[in-house]
């Protein structure tokens, strides 16, 4: 009896691996549940034998029939128009002699958007989240869906990568990077539309193996960089070696656009962030064949840096973000707990202020307004500073008094300085210690937590005057 249950389940084991004809495959992320971007024309790509005439069907344009052929290696790629209806919809793909090869079900169309960087985009929602609040709605959203990419590393560029969509649930939505989940969220009410999170990132990564091998190739400043970079670390230093195995194989497929927190693993090398960055970011675009928004945030305070490594590294973001266009970057320096836990877990707000930042910029919601006030101008009033920012209204101060500004005297040296809020909005800086001044700097520390905020309740961003050109 015992054999035979055996030989029975064997059968049916069996039975299921050939139902699915192993020469049509797709690449995992074209599954059940994913969702696509709606109202688009998006790539279809897979795997058959080259004598066949492929022909795809699409539930929402069933008398269409689109044919594709594969070549010399059996790959081929078609594309198709996507609704705006949100569905669920379904693709069918007929091989050799019409026969049914695979059906896709339950896709949604709406808004779907790549979650990249190292640990604080990787940090999951099962860990502390101590902003969440009452999530028990947002689990039963069936219309924000994770695809998160299984770690892997490769010397060359690779076509298929492991993974699954996971439509939201109580079960699903534990092992899911916290920030794109609240940013996925915030998108969702906002826009009533699906959105997928492709979920790609890895913990402790700097920025170098995240850039794809044809920008090293022709930047050739940016791989004499990248030779910085130390050899050994707990996850990949080669450079493109995450980009190869888990960016390359799904840039085929069409998104709105991606977020991206990154930047502490760079922290010793900060002075070349800002070219490696903003060259990563020009590659991925390059790549993706779209001018993809890229939006990101600014690395939190942490007293664990070494000098001021982190300030610098934070200034690298910010020239990226004023000098790329259709980039966007968010100030976090507020949603920290504790300046000696590297991994804060304030991560709604990110998640929020990032979701902002996509329906200002990518979805023209004119009424929100996501950016923190930034440094517009210094003038100097005898031993006096006098600030003036960006700030939507007045600033106000969440302390008693206003902390974490410095002075810069003639000799160039730093010392700390007093600080009040003028009644016209301006910033009035002083220190006993400094006769003649020269620079102002805010923040501009690995763990100054800013304490000045507009009437939008952003902080007032990292800034220095001194900077030499």
């Amino acid at each position: 009896m015992k054999r035979l249950f055996i030989i029975i389940t064997f059968i049916l084991a069996f039975t299921h691996v050939s139902a699915q004809n192993p020469e049509f495959a797709l690449p995992s992320i074209i599954s059940d549940h994913a969702v696509m971007q709606r109202n688009s024309e998006v790539k279809l790509w897979g795997w058959c034998p080259s004598v066949w005439d492929l022909k795809i069907v699409c539930s929402w344009a069933p008398a269409d029939t689109i044919h594709a052929k594969s070549d010399m290696h059996c790959s081929w790629e078609a594309y198709i128009r996507t609704p705006e209806s949100a569905g669920p919809h379904s693709i069918r793909f007929y091989g050799w002699e019409n026969k049914l090869e695979r059906e896709v079900n339950d896709i949604l169309m709406g808004e779907t958007w790549l979650c990249s960087g190292q640990s604080n985009m990787e940090y999951i929602m099962s860990y502390p989240v101590q902003d969440a609040g009452d999530i028990t709605k947002a689990l039963e959203n069936k219309q924000v869906r994770f695809f998160k990419v299984s770690k892997a590393t490769s010397r060359y560029p690779v076509e298929r990568i492991q993974g699954k969509w996971e439509i939201c649930s109580p079960e699903t939505y534990k092992d899911f990077s916290a920030v794109a989940f609240f940013f996925g969220q915030h998108l969702n009410e906002a826009l009533g539309v699906p959105v997928g999170l492709i979920g790609s990132y890895w913990g402790g990564t700097a920025v170098e193996p995240w850039i794809d091998e044809f920008t090293f190739n022709h930047e050739k400043e940016l791989y004499v960089l990248s030779q910085k970079q130390q050899v050994a670390g707990w996850s990949p230093t080669a450079n493109s070696s995450i980009y190869n195995a888990m960016i390359h194989p799904i840039k085929n497929y069409t998104i709105a656009g991606v977020i991206w927190y990154q930047g502490e693993a760079n922290n010793e090398r900060a002075a070349d962030y800002g070219p490696l960055f903003d060259g990563m970011i020009r590659g991925w675009r390059n790549e993706f064949h779209r001018f993809l928004p890229f939006y990101f945030v600014q690395i939190a305070p942490w007293n664990g840096y070494a000098g001021r490594n982190a300030a610098y590294l934070r200034e690298q973001q910010a020239d990226v973000a004023a000098t790329l266009h259709n980039t966007g970057m968010v100030v976090v320096g507020d949603l920290v707990n504790d300046i000696a836990d590297i991994h804060p877990s304030l991560k709604k707000q990110v998640g929020v202020r990032l979701a902002n930042m996509a329906l200002r910029k990518t979805y023209h919601k004119e009424e929100i307004q996501p950016y923190s006030p930034m440094l517009k101008s210094v003038r100097t009033e005898g031993r006096k500073m006098i600030v003036t920012t960006t700030a939507l209204g007045k600033l106000t101060c969440k302390n008693k008094t206003i902390r974490n500004f410095e002075m810069v005297d003639q000799a160039g040296e730093v010392y700390p300085a007093d600080a009040k809020l003028l009644k016209n909005g301006e910033i009035s800086v002083s220190s006993a210690k400094v006769r003649v001044p020269v620079a102002v700097r805010y923040c501009f520390t690995n763990d100054a937590v800013p304490d000045l905020f507009d009437s939008n309740g952003l902080p007032l961003a990292p800034f220095r005057t001194d900077r030499k050109k």
